[in-house]
């Protein structure tokens, strides 16, 4: 038999060799360096990886941003295409269904009516008055009510515009196309939006690319707003992104635009009134004495003096008129 100090001796050899082992095994890829090499490795390839993703993002971002600036470009570029102005265009825009011809006609008979009007009213006054009067007839007069019109338009589709933009917002938040909304604007909003969005979803459906039925659509209604909303939608359709969000920031600034021009509005009310007095006072008092002594003041039609004083005043009272309106035309 053995002895029982051998036998001691061995089980602590063994244990001893067991616990070098384990020490050993679990040493040695620190002593091997294998773990710093795999830690070398993982981190040069998760500093690949996330180059890789930031080159990605970035180039993602320069692309929107080169995408955006081209259709900045494109639609700057056909907006100055679009700077001459026609009288087909301005009759379009004034919402009439007229053709040039028929406006030029009518034109013609306001002027001749005009001018036949003061030669017969004024048998004293030089033929020249009647001439400048029926010349303002014919190119002053109807332009400046077709401008008129033009504006009274524009206003009225600005004061519904940022409702329509609200529809297509929540059209599209509960799930509906974009063309399904603007069907629904050409159905139930007020004129003149019903008719611009009417005219836009028509030529959309014979096959008019949506971007070319908005730049048909600016050239129609000439406004800063509807050029937003088409940049909006054009950058949507190249490059992607959240189109409700948009056009709800789109619509708030809308309507801060129309809040600040009612504010200006109110502000400048004192002086338009002022000026209105005062640009009309000449030419009241002026009837005011023909209907009461016509005799005293029709020297100044008669005479060539007077005349020549009725264009100098004329003239200062256009330059006054003109330094007024500038003064009271605030930009917003």
């Amino acid at each position: 038999m053995l002895d029982p100090e051998v036998m001691q001796l061995g089980l602590v050899g063994l244990a001893a060799l067991s616990a070098a082992a384990i020490i050993y095994i679990l040493a040695y890829p620190l002593l091997s360096g294998s773990t710093r090499t795999e830690k070398r490795i993982q981190g040069v390839t998760e500093n690949k990886t996330k180059r890789a993703v930031r080159n990605a993002q970035a180039e993602q971002i320069s692309n929107r941003r080169r995408q955006v600036a081209d259709t900045l470009k494109e639609l700057e570029q056909k907006q100055k295409q679009r700077e001459k102005l026609t009288m087909r265009k301005r009759l379009e825009r004034a919402g009439l269904d007229v053709t040039p011809r028929v406006f030029w006609l009518a034109s013609i008979v306001a002027g001749a009516a005009f001018g036949t009007i003061t030669f017969v009213s004024l048998p004293g006054m030089t033929p020249l008055i009647s001439l400048a009067v029926a010349f303002v007839g014919v190119f002053g007069l109807p332009r400046w009510v077709v401008n008129r019109m033009i504006k009274r338009r524009q206003s009225k589709f600005l004061d519904e515009f940022a409702n329509s933009i609200d529809v297509i917002v929540r059209g599209v938040k509960s799930g509906l196309p974009l063309n399904e909304c603007l069907n629904i604007i050409a159905r139930e909003s007020p004129s003149p939006i019903k008719e611009e969005f009417k005219e836009l979803v028509e030529q959309q459906r014979v096959g008019v690319p949506l971007s070319e039925c908005f730049e048909r659509m600016m050239d129609r209604m000439p406004l800063p707003e509807v050029n937003f909303f088409a940049i909006v939608i054009s950058i949507q359709q190249q490059a992607g992104g959240n189109l409700s969000e948009a056009l709800g920031n789109l619509s708030g600034v809308l309507r801060d635009r129309k809040r600040m021009q009612a504010k200006v509005k109110a502000l400048s009310a004192e002086a338009k009134a002022s000026a209105g007095v005062l640009a009309a006072l000449p030419f009241a008092v002026m009837l005011m004495v023909y209907f009461s002594t016509p005799n005293y003041i029709k020297i100044l039609f008669t005479a060539k003096m007077g005349q020549f004083l009725l264009l100098c005043a004329a003239i200062w009272m256009t330059c006054g008129v003109l330094v007024m309106k500038k003064m009271i035309n605030f930009k917003y």
